[in-house]
């Protein structure tokens, strides 16, 4: 039987925040009246996060555990999207930064509108918990500089909350350049602006976004470090546009009418 929803969880070195967040999801989907298939693929973790995970699928068999070599969390979410049998695919951050309850504003836009649907922590009726008022500033700085050269009219790119059609997530994540099946393997947490190069793509294949306000807590043991990852994600969105420059996204748009 094929899921209606796939969810999809990268984890990198979750060993503490994992079980609350599988548990969450477990209850996420008891509760729906649909079938919903659960993905966690862990990154090379250093820690127990395998063994955790391994834990609790003892106790729910139906959680499907993917273990990767460390080659960050764009190559991450890839396999797992990927992988997914679901006819919607949501990734999701392993600490559930976003509660699972936003699923029910999504789904309805996906069915009916959109191809793809990312969680904003921007626009009217977003909300941001416990974020440091340094960390917002310079969140709002890397999205000035994304719509200027990557992705115009997106608030917010990097929210770890996106769900897409499956046929859409299989284009889009094929596609993909920066952190694809050749990504190399790296050192420590790998913070990087995929999803810029997920959302350019998306828009080059003519797929439909809808960016949607949503409720974000700030996770205090979050693995950003405001140097060195500012750097990198820079140099992520500089890549994107060069690769189109190249004509390495020599993808042909989906036509309209096959857009339901």
């Amino acid at each position: 039987m094929t899921p209606l929803l796939s969810i999809v969880i990268p984890a990198y070195n979750e060993a503490r925040r994992l079980p609350d967040t599988l548990r969450a999801v477990l209850a996420f989907a008891a509760a729906q009246p649909f079938e919903v298939e659960i993905i966690v693929v862990d990154d090379g973790s250093t820690d127990d996060t395998v063994v955790q995970a391994e834990a609790i699928r003892e106790q729910h068999p139906g959680i499907t555990l993917i273990r990767n070599d460390h080659r960050g969390k764009g190559y991450t979410v890839r396999t797992g999207m990927l992988a997914a049998r679901g006819q919607y695919v949501l990734f999701t951050d392993a600490d559930l930064a976003v509660p699972m309850s936003e699923w029910t504003r999504f789904q309805p836009l996906l069915e009916h509108d959109y191809d793809v649907v990312i969680g904003s922590r921007e626009g009217l009726g977003a909300r941001r918990i416990g974020e440091p008022r340094h960390r917002h500033i310079m969140g709002r700085i890397f999205n000035a500089i994304v719509r200027l050269i990557a992705v115009g009219g997106i608030q917010d790119t990097q929210c770890g909350f996106k769900a897409f059609r499956r046929e859409a997530s299989d284009r889009i994540f094929s596609s993909v350049q920066l952190y694809g099946p050749d990504a190399r393997q790296v050192r420590g947490a790998a913070v990087t602006a995929f999803d810029v190069e997920v959302l350019f793509l998306a828009r080059k294949l003519g797929y439909r976004i809808k960016e949607v306000p949503v409720s974000w807590r700030y996770g205090v043991e979050t693995k950003v470090d405001p140097l060195r990852d500012s750097w990198r994600n820079f140099s992520d969105v500089v890549r994107v546009r060069w690769n189109d420059l190249r004509g390495r996204y020599n993808v042909a748009a989906v036509p309209r009418k096959t857009l339901k």
